[in-house]
């Protein structure tokens, strides 16, 4: 057990002391002070007090009048307990409906012009979720994860902000260039959708997951996997892939590639600069069924004052059924 302002059972043992106390300078001071008061004359007394009657009756007066002390001195204790309010360890596993989101953006040189944009829309795609994770993964000619699924959606602002300011190129080395320059070749679609395939967890549990792909697929070298093949995996995992198409009217070819591939998961291509596009994804995403995701169990404090309440009663209850017991002897009912 744990006391949580565990002080109060200080306070009450005090003030417990200080009624002993005041007690016994009373007792004294009316013992050593006090007048007599007029008193009655009884011849031989002290057969009287011999009589094992008037004994045991004195000894069950002594007797409940300790009775009455110590169940007063418990019922302050517990009392002094329960202000305390005891805390009791409870394991709780918490459980979160949601759908799992990977945004998946490609910082290819051929997307400079548009990933700010890109990221724009990420972020209004954000405001539209409640409770949904979401990840990060970018690449270019290799994959790197920004930060994974998370439910911290003040984090997830931040991390895009910071993504979107490195296209400012005020560093050396901006913020979207590091780990994903590490092999030949850029703009490799297929190996990055798969990458961000790749990203969800909890792979035992049926959930909805989907990727939010922005890119122009404009291949440069060669990839191990090409976006149908990609597209083909994520079919796979149950993933449904949505295309962000900034060239979308320009290339028929490519963009008919980059849309057979969303539709191959049962997802769809968005042209980037449709006025509808962030409403129509954010709309179709929640036609999933969220699914319930179960936490780490975690140990946790809760409070737990019943038994001591009870207890507390009890010995409230006691006390008075005492004082109420010698009262009447006192008056001769016994």
């Amino acid at each position: 057990m744990t006391l949580n302002i565990w002080w109060m059972l200080l306070v009450a043992l005090g003030v417990l002391v200080l009624a002993v106390v005041i007690g016994v300078l009373l007792g004294v001071r009316s013992g050593g002070t006090a007048e007599a008061g007029p008193a009655a004359l009884v011849s031989r007394a002290e057969r009287l007090r011999s009589l094992p009657s008037f004994r045991a009756a004195v000894r069950r007066r002594m007797a409940l009048l300790s009775g009455i002390v110590a169940l007063g001195a418990i019922a302050m204790l517990l009392g002094g307990v329960v202000a305390a309010r005891p805390m009791a360890p409870k394991t709780v596993q918490p459980v979160n409906a949601s759908r799992d989101i990977m945004l998946c953006l490609d910082v290819s040189g051929s997307m400079s012009d548009v990933d700010v944009e890109v990221l724009g829309v990420f972020e209004k795609l954000l405001e539209g979720f409640e409770g949904e994770r979401i990840g990060l993964t970018i690449f270019n000619s290799s994959p790197v994860q920004v930060f994974p699924l998370t439910d911290d959606y003040a984090f997830v602002k931040e991390q895009l902000r910071s993504v979107r300011s490195s296209f400012d190129f005020e560093d050396e080395t901006p913020e979207h260039w590091v780990g994903t320059l590490n092999g030949p070749g850029a703009s490799l679609i297929g190996d990055g959708l798969a990458a961000c395939t790749m990203r969800f967890d909890h792979h035992d549990d049926e959930r909805s997951r989907s990727v939010i792909l922005a890119t122009d697929n404009e291949l440069a070298g060669a990839s191990i996997l090409t976006i149908q093949e990609a597209a083909q995996y994520a079919q796979s995992r149950q993933v449904r892939v949505f295309a962000l198409n900034p060239v979308e009217g320009k290339d028929a070819q490519v963009s008919a590639q980059l849309s057979d591939a969303a539709a191959l998961t049962g997802g769809q291509s968005y042209a980037l600069r449709e006025t509808t596009t962030v409403g129509d994804i954010i709309a179709e995403i929640q036609k999933q069924e969220a699914r319930t995701l179960k936490g780490q169990a975690q140990v946790i404090l809760v409070d737990s004052p019943t038994v001591w309440i009870a207890l507390m009663l009890v010995a409230v209850l006691g006390f008075v059924v005492l004082l109420t017991v010698i009262r009447d002897a006192g008056r001769g009912r016994s």
